[in-house]
C-alpha cells in the first residue's frame, strides 16, 4: 500500500498526487495536521513538512525528490522526457513554480486565507494578499508566453512542469484566487490538463469551512 501523508490544498501534495495519479498508482490519503508537530509526524519527517510519502518500505520527504523516484520506480507514461535539454526545461519550470511563483503568489494568498485559519496562526495580512494578487497577473502573462510556443509548458510532451504549476493554480482556483480571463491561452491550458482523469481527486477535495467555487470541479470551467 502506498500511502501519503499531505494537507489537501498542499501544492506540493497535489503535484505528488498528480504523479501517482497519472501514473495509475492506487495511494491511501492521510491528512496531516503538520503545524501541531506531533511527536509521531517529526519522526517520518524531522523537518515538519508535508508531503510524505511511504512507498516500497521507505518513507520520503521533499516533493521534488518524491516524483523523481516515483518517476524511476514508475516510468509510464513519462513525466520526464529523455532528452538531457528537454529534462532540464522541466526541472527549471518545476523549480520556478515550487521556489519563486509559491514565493510571490502560492505563499501570500493561500497561507493568509486559507492556513492561518486552519491553523489558528492569527488574522489575514491584507498587504501580503494585495502583493500575492498583483504577482499572479505577472506569472500568469509568463506562462502564456510559454504556451504561446508551446503545447504544454516545458514542451510538446505534457511533464511534471504542467503537474507543478497545475498544483498551484488548482489550490488557488479553490479558493477563487485565480482571475481566469487575465489570460485565454493558460485558462485553455488549464481546462485540458484539469479534464485529465489524474485530476479527479483533486477535484473532489474538500475543506471545511472553505467551500469551493461552483467552477471550481466544471471541466468545462
Amino acid at each position: 500500500m502506498i500511502r501519503l501523508y499531505h494537507v489537501p490544498l498542499s501544492p506540493f501534495c497535489r503535484k505528488v498526487r498528480l504523479s501517482l495519479a497519472e501514473k495509475r498508482l492506487e495511494v491511501e490519503l492521510v491528512e496531516e495536521r503538520y503545524w501541531e508537530r506531533s511527536a509521531e509526524f517529526l519522526r517520518r519527517n524531522p523537518a515538519g513538512k508535508v508531503p510524505v510519502l511511504r512507498i516500497d518500505g521507505l518513507l520520503l520527504t521533499e516533493s521534488g525528490a518524491i516524483c523523481e523516484y516515483v518517476e524511476e520506480r514508475s516510468p509510464e507514461p513519462p513525466l520526464l522526457p529523455g532528452d538531457s535539454a528537454a529534462r532540464h526545461e522541466v526541472r527549471r519550470l518545476v523549480g520556478w513554480f515550487d521556489d519563486k511563483f509559491h514565493s510571490d503568489v502560492t505563499s501570500k494568498l493561500l497561507h493568509e486565507r486559507v492556513t492561518k485559519k486552519i491553523a489558528q496562526q492569527g488574522h489575514p495580512d491584507g498587504a501580503r494578499i494585495k502583493s500575492g494578487a498583483n504577482a499572479m497577473k505577472a506569472h500568469l502573462a509568463y506562462m502564456g508566453s510559454l504556451l504561446d510556443e508551446r503545447r504544454w509548458l516545458a514542451g510538446s510532451a505534457l511533464s511534471l512542469a504542467d503537474f507543478a504549476a497545475a498544483a498551484h493554480l488548482s489550490a488557488l482556483d479553490y479558493t477563487s484566487d485565480v482571475d481566469w480571463n487575465l489570460n485565454q491561452t493558460v485558462r485553455d491550458w488549464y481546462a485540458k490538463i484539469k479534464s485529465r482523469p489524474a485530476f479527479r481527486s483533486l477535484l473532489a477535495d474538500s475543506v471545511p469551512g472553505f467551500p469551493p467555487p461552483s467552477h471550481y470541479a466544471d471541466l468545462d470551467f
